[in-house]
């Protein structure tokens, strides 16, 4: 039960091998250093870094969070306990890394210590923590219980030399995995210059972070089956976002979407049922390539009568300051009309200009069967590069019937349908059934060749 607080995918080392020798550089280098030894697999050489940067800045809440995350993504929480815990204030550190300890000793089977970091995490009075540590009291009381009835299999013992009899235990983690272009552009790379416009001079970056659905019961559950319309909505929404601002010259953004790896080979959708905080904001900032400029958080609700109720936030990531608040409701007969007006109000706001190079962007006509399209180009985005399994995905059909007839008039439409139809086909999976007409124009033309 539980995730540690990292939320990124891990990058690829393997080009880049890391040095033998201590980095001369400041914290974050060090940190990053680190990591990279930890996915080399060199534990002592990534803990030899991590007592360096204990040694300068280990009071620093950043630090123990980046650290015990990264111990606690790759294997190792033994580490955690003895360079991590003893250094843990909850008042002057906050919950991530009492989380990261709590998991922790949790994984070791120590339910007196998990119990005494739990009590001092309910004792913050968090509402927003309250499911998740619920959860890790369920976990201690079934450890408890295994341990009555003499059937809890001992941990493997791992010292601070990494040194095993037997491998640590499996830790289920999200990655967040970044889109930095139009999901329907992937498969259509050869067109780069046709269809998407060049970045280039000063750009604000802007990041959409997939939308929590608060008050979600049950969530592993439903993580484990295919996605259901509500979890499609909370990974679709920040991907046409980003798409929009795609299209701007002023705008460098990309959409963050969660996958969950149970450490045992399974992966599936992730979903987030509290809102990210700006504790998990300074964490995306602290893992991305470049500095973010602004960030869109939010939520997604659905009542008993159908209607979905939106809230997104605007942050400004140098002050990690909320700048503005949009909401949206709507139902199956104004989704609609009340997409359009929010979209709208979301470009006004960010001062959005459209571009006049690459593909001609318009809105679309019927932004919530858009939204099904988004949905469905990721899903099979994530099946070809084997980030999940086909049984995530629903059926295609009922997804991409409105896309085939928004495809007549939309050129970016017509790009979605073949590339979905495309990769569908490359799956062995029931392409969208109807043959829908296609705009007349040379890029759709060039694109149908492509991909065939």
């Amino acid at each position: 039960m539980g995730l540690f607080d990292r939320f990124t995918a891990k990058k690829d080392s393997s080009q880049n091998p890391p040095s033998t020798d201590i980095p001369v550089g400041g914290v974050q280098a060090q940190l990053a250093a680190a990591r990279q030894r930890l996915e080399a697999k060199d534990l002592p050489g990534a803990l030899a870094l991590y007592e360096q940067v204990l040694a300068e800045a280990g009071d620093r809440a950043d630090v123990l969070v980046a650290i015990s995350g990264d111990l606690g993504v790759n294997g190792h929480v033994q580490p955690i306990i003895e360079l991590i815990a003893p250094r843990y204030d909850a008042q002057r550190h906050g919950p991530a890394t009492g989380l990261n300890v709590l998991q922790a000793y949790l994984t070791v089977h120590d339910t007196n210590s998990a119990q005494h970091v739990l009590d001092i995490l309910f004792s913050l009075n968090r509402p927003e923590l309250e499911e998740r540590l619920h959860g890790f009291s369920n976990a201690i009381a079934e450890l408890l219980e295994a341990e009555r009835r003499g059937v809890l299999q001992p941990p493997p013992a791992v010292g601070l030399d990494g040194e095993s009899d037997a491998m640590p235990p499996p830790i289920p983690h999200i990655n967040l995995v970044s889109i930095s272009k139009p999901i329907w552009f992937y498969g259509l790379e050869p067109m780069a210059a046709e269809i998407l416009p060049p970045k280039e001079g000063r750009l604000r970056r802007v990041a959409f972070g997939q939308l929590a659905l608060p008050g979600l019961k049950n969530v592993a559950a439903i993580m484990a089956q295919p996605e259901d319309e509500l979890g499609r909505l909370s990974r679709a929404l920040p991907l046409w976002l980003a798409e929009t601002f795609y299209f701007s010259p002023l705008y460098a953004p990309y959409a963050a979407v969660g996958l969950m790896d149970d450490g045992q080979g399974g992966k599936h959708y992730a979903l987030f049922s509290t809102e990210w905080t700006a504790e998990n904001l300074r964490e995306l900032a602290r893992t991305a390539s470049d500095p973010i400029d602004y960030a869109f958080t939010g939520a997604l609700h659905q009542t008993a009568a159908g209607e979905c109720e939106l809230l997104l936030r605007v942050w400004e990531m140098k002050k990690f300051r909320e700048r503005k608040t949009f909401s949206a409701r709507w139902t199956a007969a104004t989704a609609d009309a009340e997409l359009t007006q929010l979209h709208e109000a979301i470009r006004t706001f960010m001062e959005w200009t459209g571009e006049t190079r690459g593909l001609a962007y318009a809105p679309p006509a019927k932004p919530r069967a858009w939204l099904d399209a988004l949905g469905a180009s990721l899903g099979l985005f994530f099946l070809e590069k084997n980030l999940l399994p086909k049984n995530q995905m629903p059926a295609l059909d009922a997804l991409t019937a409105s896309t085939a007839q928004m495809a007549a008039s939309s050129e970016a439409a017509a790009l979605a349908l073949i590339t979905l139809r495309s990769r569908a086909a490359h799956l062995g999976l029931a392409a969208p059934a109807a043959e829908a007409p296609l705009p007349a124009s040379p890029v759709v033309e060039h694109a149908r060749h492509t991909v065939e």
